[in-house]
């Protein structure tokens, strides 16, 4: 079968990577792809948001199964779309996108089906938001409604940073139409963890936990960014708890929907805070996370195509998953200054070098092919994996593989792993 992957990160390159070991496959395209992806498949330039060339392609190439790695086509309808014309698509349709295109929905949606999330309040006029804040003390967290590449959601220690917020929001546009409406809702102390399920609007399959690193500098400092690095699974998550988080932030979810006749069709990621050991959802994805999928993937021993097959003909009641038990830990490579101005066109090498490495893998996210050479083409440049035996082994074999590694201003944190570090060490 024929497989278009949809998307140029990191998180693409690994689906590409995975997708390329099903026996079902004999084809993969990804629009638009990168470097890494263009040795397993052939890339195809077409934008991921440009959905009239996507489906041109699709029916021109008699796709088989289309998987959509990006948020924003989903929230643009892509599925709806591709449906409409008999192709198989994998992810939701944009009705329900809206989990993760709208804040505002979302959290009403929570409330609606008894889903544990902090408290909030919806604002549309600014000077009406900071009396709420002023009434409501700090900490707190101000939320752009709409989708706002990861940088939408501001925690506010002080009134001078919330009103700051609010302004920069509702008034200056920031975001553009994306702040037309905010969340103002109560800081959840705790730990983030990240739940990922496959749902086929009956049935739930969950992956398992993972925690990413958002913050860009060592000991979760700095700006936050789309995610730093990753591992799998998260000592924070016992077998108990991750029942828990399943019982009380999924099933209300996709149960309340279906009773509405709203099937829910894809993966559903749920990040979470973990406080006194009871899960709050703080946000829902509609789309596999990027860069936990790149620590999630690698354990993953079923065929990834034929779960998403499943998930699309609602038939994952009889589906089991089989994983490593390993430990997977994944660490991004950045360009100089990212989450803020950066140069691309820089050289990358090593490369081949970590190719023959054992348990060590590499994804590329921000790059592409210039002259025959891989160069920077993002922010987030780089993923190198590592599976071992233990949180300890995982993460010393990935940073003896990233020594390898060299691209002008090249960043990374030297810390990935350290909670679950402190956590097994206890």
């Amino acid at each position: 079968m024929k497989v278009l992957v949809i998307g140029s990160g990191g998180r693409e390159h690994c689906l590409v990577w995975k997708i390329f070991q099903s026996l079902l496959v004999d084809k993969i395209y990804c629009a638009p792809g990168n470097g890494g992806t263009f040795e397993i498949a052939e890339n195809v330039n077409i934008s991921a948001e440009d959905i009239d060339s996507l489906l041109e392609f699709a029916l021109k190439e008699d796709v088989d199964l289309t998987v959509v790695g990006p948020e924003i086509p989903l929230v643009l309808g892509i599925v709806d779309r591709f449906e409409e014309k008999g192709l198989k698509i994998f992810g939701p349709k944009k009705e329900l996108a809206l989990l993760e295109g709208s804040k505002v929905y979302s959290k009403e949606v929570m409330r609606k089906y008894g889903v544990p999330t902090a408290d909030f309040r919806i604002f549309t006029e600014a000077e009406e938001a900071k009396q709420y804040v002023s009434q409501k003390g700090l900490p707190l967290v101000i939320k752009a409604d709409g989708l706002a590449a990861g940088k939408g959601v501001i925690i506010c220690e002080s009134q001078d940073e919330a009103f700051k917020a609010i302004d920069s929001i509702i008034v200056d546009k920031q975001f553009g139409d994306a702040g037309n409406k905010i969340i103002i809702e109560d800081l959840v102390d705790g730990e983030e963890v990240s739940v990922l399920i496959f749902t086929d609007g009956n049935t739930i399959l969950p992956l398992v936990s993972s925690q990413d690193h958002k913050r860009a500098f060592d000991g979760d400092n700095g700006p936050n960014t789309g995610g730093m690095g990753a591992y799998s699974p998260a000592p924070l998550v016992s077998e108990e708890s991750f029942n828990q988080i399943i019982k009380k932030a999924f099933k209300p979810l996709i149960e309340g929907l279906r009773k509405e006749g709203k099937v829910y069709k894809g993966i559903l990621y749920g990040g979470l805070m973990i406080k006194n050991n009871q899960p709050y959802v703080l946000e829902y994805n509609v789309r596999l996370g990027d860069p936990e999928t790149q620590a999630i993937l690698p354990k993953l021993k079923s065929d990834l195509v034929e779960v998403m097959l499943n998930t699309i003909n609602e038939s994952l009641s009889d589906t089991v998953l089989e994983w490593d038990d390993r430990f997977c830990l994944s660490v991004v490579l950045t360009s100089g200054g990212y989450p803020g101005h950066y140069e691309k066109g820089n050289q990358i090498f090593g490369l081949e070098e970590l190719k023959n490495m054992k348990d060590i893998y590499v994804f590329h996210a921000g790059t592409k092919t210039l002259d025959n050479k891989i160069v920077t083409n993002g922010g987030r440049v780089l993923n190198i994996v590592s599976i071992g035996a233990n949180i300890k082994e995982a993460q010393e074999k990935v940073y003896q593989a990233i020594k390898i590694i060299t691209f002008d201003k090249m960043f990374y944190r030297k810390d990935i792993g350290y909670r679950a570090l402190q956590r097994v060490n206890l």
